[in-house]
């Protein structure tokens, strides 16, 4: 009977360190780069975003990290441009977030 609590235990923790793990994966996407204030006007203070095209739908990123805000300056909050960005997407609030990693004008 311990051993199967033991099993048990065992599987339940390894199923959640996968489900963490699967989490965790970078992602990289290209689309229009934006600021979520001036361009957008969604947020109340100056944001990177990228809204990715697929098909008829458009999904909107917000992106967080030192990365993206030093991007941000002379890049996307005078205008929009094309970008790649790759981070580890998340979702909070209802909202679409990717931590970045890293972000360059796409070619």
């Amino acid at each position: 009977m311990k051993s199967m609590l033991k099993f048990a235990v065992v599987a339940a923790l390894a199923l959640g360190a996968t489900t963490l793990r699967a989490e965790d994966k970078a992602v990289t996407l290209t689309g229009e780069g934006k600021c979520a204030k001036c361009a957008l006007k969604v947020a109340d203070k100056c944001q990177n975003v990228v809204e990715v095209k697929s098909g008829d739908k458009t999904k909107t990123y917000f992106l967080t990290g030192d990365v993206s805000k030093a991007f941000h300056g002379d890049n996307l909050c005078s205008g929009s441009k094309k970008i790649t960005v790759t981070g580890v997407p998340s979702e909070k609030d209802g909202k679409m977030m990717l931590a970045v990693s890293k972000i360059a004008a796409a070619k």
